[in-house]
């Protein structure tokens, strides 16, 4: 089997080595990723301007890319250019960051998972917390990706996998079927930190959701309660 990896926290991300380490197992890794951190960049594409496409070793992979694009440009680019032949999957993360709720839409590694969509292609977007915690993923990392892979493939939506943030010893196990929450896992607004004339600066601040708000069945349900949440995200347009 030919997979595709891909992520949106660039190619120095430790925790796309470590996906690249774990999915080495299920066949032939190609790596294709940005030279930069493009996380919530959704699935903005590069036009108008070239890609810069740079080889790299990369251990595990068959072989592996640099671009200065985004997300989404990593799997076009890949797919319509640099493989000689149509992966049979696209794996995008492992994001160091959930990817529930209203996070999904602005994530570029969901966006990529979307991206392999529109050229037939399955996928899977896998998620932790920011941080992250190894013992978890090592764990169930085999046994989330082989029962997927056995299933018919979806034309019209992705997997996505987020684990919880909690070492293997604190985590309760798998919940399947579990629906993006309606709400965010952080509630952001905005603090000014300076001014400069009439001209003000602004930062994202937030405050963590409160378990009680959270809704059953949900992704942040899962991953709050220590599970590794696994469920499906429609795509927009097939």
């Amino acid at each position: 089997m030919k997979i595709l990896i891909t992520n949106d926290d660039g190619i120095d991300s430790p925790w796309l080595k470590k996906l690249v380490e774990l999915s080495a197992a299920f066949g032939e890794v190609t790596v294709v990723a940005p030279d930069s951190q493009c996380s919530a960049s959704s699935h903005r594409i590069t036009l108008l301007q070239d890609i810069e496409v740079t080889p790299v070793d990369f251990p595990e992979a068959q072989a592996a890319f640099r671009i200065n694009g985004t997300p989404a440009d990593c799997v076009r680019v890949g797919v319509r250019y640099l493989m000689k032949e149509q992966p049979d999957w696209v794996f995008s993360g492992i994001n160091d960051g959930f990817n529930t709720g209203f996070d999904i839409p602005y994530s570029g590694t969901v966006a990529a998972a979307m991206e392999s969509l529109l050229s037939h292609i399955p996928s899977i977007a896998f998620s932790t917390c920011r941080g992250g915690f190894e013992d978890t993923i090592d764990r169930y990392f085999h046994e989330i990706t082989e029962t997927i892979l056995r299933k018919p493939p979806c034309p019209d939506r992705i997997w996505n996998v987020n684990f919880p943030g909690c070492h293997l010893k604190e985590a309760q196990g798998l919940l399947w079927d579990r629906i993006p929450a309606p709400v965010p896992v952080f509630s952001d607004s905005f603090e000014e930190t300076h001014r400069e004339g009439d001209t003000f600066y602004l930062k994202t601040v937030g405050t963590f959701i409160d378990k009680k708000d959270v809704p059953f069945g949900s992704d942040i349900e899962a991953v709050l309660g220590g599970y590794v949440s696994i469920g499906t995200v429609r795509s927009i347009v097939l």
